[in-house]
């Protein structure tokens, strides 16, 4: 909206405007212009130096009122320039003006259309908010609650909770974490968790887990910070306890959860197994509100995401695996007829409640076989997870997957309860039109779901899962390429002639070496899997070498000769094995005279893998019970390979020494 300003604001206006007047908030940003002007007036007089201290006050309470209406009200005081006026008010040395200047602040900055880079613009912004944090409990709140709003990690969205979204630098240089911990924050805020206000207390302990949160900087120092002689974590256990309010109980198990997954606590330290852990279980009970049992089953998942122990722990305290079912049971029937106003509540959380749950699933059969089977045995588990794959809600479809990826991981569950429930179905359909976050851990679980013992592998591959796997390895996504290949590498393994040549054709030699040349060693290994996989059985060798051989052995020579790890030249030079165990393919190794001398200097690598990997090559090209073994094995020994072959049986590794004196016993038969 336009700023246009006008003659000096009556001082009846003001008096007219109170906080709970929010019909006259709102009309203050009609579109009426004048009315418009009035609300353009206030910030006017604010920022007048020639105001009384009274006035300008007045005006920055009023301006808070209009920022407790609509978003479009905010919006508005946005257009107007209205955060570098307040941030300009508190230079003022009267503190009641401070005090106003900051509640309005607070209420703009807590709005979601407020940007939080607005705080950062200015670098000496956050070392002036550090200096009034002592000059009163309103400014402690306050400014607290700022930073706790707009301090915010600029993520990612893979697989997990990091699965978990990494936390990236902002466009413009550090992120909001490391501003607010260089400028003192841990120093500044720590002393208020010991303040006479409780709504200190809390908007500091808010801003700690904000600041913790996938921060080992920041967990590592909180450790060792002692407030009146006693340490943080000991503080936050104390606020742990059932007699404390239970906003206070989640804020302070979100912070240990933080510094126990920065590493900064330890997993079985009896803070996070006999007190955090149980806190969060209790908030996931029928007794706590809808939004506390969000709350409290996502940090819960987020706790125990990558511990082993701590999942089998959590799946036997208090039944938690079937009470999470009662989060699929709202909105339930007895409050859309008993009361509305239970119904609208129970609608607004129910998306929340089922993502919640699907989180904490995920997480809790990450590992553990049993507790997988616990959770598929669960009240309708399947039938939920394949609704929640078609869910409107983006936010739920997403803990839906992860939940099917998590218990995709059981062998027996492949077996029985994903074949039958067809979950391959839904998934295939999410597959074809879904944003990359979803897209990631769906084509995750499908790799999974094409593994050799799983059943839903054969309808996947007739449902057209190979033209939409090739245009995955095309992905600009760098882990939407790994699942691409990675699962048309499961889908390669043992299977018909058929299948190998359709890989083929659907990838293209074009895009098999783009794969190969990628910048990314997983996206490579796994092609160099594929090929390996594609190159098995001797009618299959021989058929894909006809084909493709010039282009396979050139991607080889390129891989041999270029500057990567063991691991991928090993693969390569396995690649080359299968490649030697072909009726006619062997050919096109025995005829090229580089990759010959490739082979022969890995045999004598001062790496013992790479030696062994060497060794196939050479013992599948001499076999002698093979068409043109001799003729094989005389070119072979006119290279030196005997010479090498007889110092390898004098190794000490036993591996390299059998594998020598078994192609050996091929010259001397």
């Amino acid at each position: 909206m336009a700023c246009v300003l006008e003659a000096p604001l009556r001082m009846s206006v003001l008096s007219e405007v109170t906080a709970s007047s929010r019909h006259y908030v709102d009309r203050l940003f009609d579109l009426d212009p004048q009315k418009v002007l009035q609300g353009v007036m206030l910030l006017y007089l604010l920022q007048q130096e020639t105001s009384s201290t009274e006035l300008r006050t007045e005006c920055a309470v009023v301006l808070g009122s209009l920022a407790m209406g609509t978003e479009n009200n905010v919006k508005s005081l946005l257009d107007c320039h209205i955060i570098p006026a307040l941030l300009q008010g508190l230079l003022s040395p009267d503190l009641k003006f401070i005090e106003a200047c900051l509640r309005c602040l607070r209420t703009i900055f807590i709005s979601p259309v407020t940007p939080e880079d607005l705080l950062y613009t200015d670098a000496t912004v956050i070392s002036h908010l550090m200096a009034l944090l002592s000059r009163s409990r309103y400014t402690q709140e306050y400014i607290c609650q700022i930073f706790s709003h707009c301090c915010k990690l600029q993520h990612w969205h893979s697989c997990g909770f990091k699965s978990l979204p990494q936390p990236l630098l902002c466009a413009n240089g550090p992120d909001h974490q490391t501003i607010l911990f260089n400028h003192g924050a841990v120093q500044n805020i720590a002393h208020l968790l010991a303040s006479t206000s409780y709504k200190v207390r809390m908007q500091a302990l808010k801003c700690f887990s904000v600041l913790a949160f996938e921060n080992p900087q920041v967990s590592m120092t909180l450790v060792n910070v002692s407030v009146d002689g006693e340490l943080l974590p000991q503080i936050f256990v104390k606020m742990l306890q059932r007699d404390k309010p239970i906003e206070m109980q989640l804020t302070s198990a979100k912070c240990l959860t933080s510094m126990c997954r920065a590493g900064a606590i330890q997993t079985d330290d009896s803070c996070i197994v006999l007190k955090t852990l149980p806190c969060l279980v209790r908030m996931c009970s029928k007794e706590r509100l809808l939004e506390e049992r969000v709350e409290g089953a996502e940090t819960l998942a987020y706790l125990i995401e990558t511990d082993v122990e701590l999942q089998r722990i959590a799946s036997i305290t208090d039944h938690l695996i079937v009470m999470l079912a009662d989060y699929f049971k709202y909105p339930s029937s007895v409050s859309a007829i008993t009361d509305i106003k239970r119904l609208d509540h129970d609608l607004k959380h129910a998306h929340e409640l089922r993502q919640a749950a699907f989180k904490l699933y995920a997480s809790l059969g990450a590992n553990d076989e049993d507790i997988r089977k616990k959770i598929i045995e669960t009240e309708n588990m399947m039938d939920r997870i394949v609704n929640g794959l078609s869910e409107s809600s983006i936010k739920v479809r997403l803990a839906a997957v992860r939940c099917l990826h998590s218990l995709s991981r059981s062998v027996q569950q492949l077996r029985t309860s994903f074949q039958d429930h067809a979950v391959w179905k839904p998934l295939m359909k999410v597959l074809q039109n879904a944003p990359n976050e979803i897209l990631v851990v769906a084509s995750s679980t499908l790799c999974n779901l094409l593994l050799e013992f799983s059943p839903s592998k054969e309808p996947i591959l007739e449902s057209g899962a190979i033209e939409l796997l090739c245009s995955l390895t095309q992905s600009e996504n760098l882990a939407l390429r790994v699942n691409g290949i990675w699962a048309l590498m499961n889908m390669a393994f043992q299977a018909e002639q058929k299948i190998k040549s359709d890989i083929l054709r659907g990838l293209s030699t074009e895009q098999l070496f783009q794969l190969l040349s990628d910048s990314d060693v997983n996206v490579l290994m796994k092609t160099l899997g594929l090929l390996r996989n594609l190159l098995s059985t001797r009618p299959h060798i021989d058929h894909i070498m006809s084909t493709h051989g010039k282009q396979i052995m050139q991607a080889v020579t390129l891989i041999l000769e270029g500057e990567h790890n063991i691991e991928v030249k090993e693969q390569t030079l396995c690649i080359l094995a299968n490649i030697a165990d072909g009726t006619t393919a062997k050919e096109l190794i025995m005829t090229n005279d580089d990759i010959l001398q490739k082979i022969k200097y890995y045999m004598s690598h001062s790496n013992a893998k790479l030696q062994l990997a060497a060794m196939f090559c050479i013992s599948n090209l001499i076999w002698n019970e093979e068409e043109g073994s001799q003729e094989r094995q005389d070119k072979l020994r006119d290279m030196g390979i005997v010479d090498i072959l007889h110092k390898l049986s004098q190794s000490s590794d036993p591996n390299l020494c059998d594998k020598a004196k078994t192609a050996l016993q091929q010259y001397l038969a």
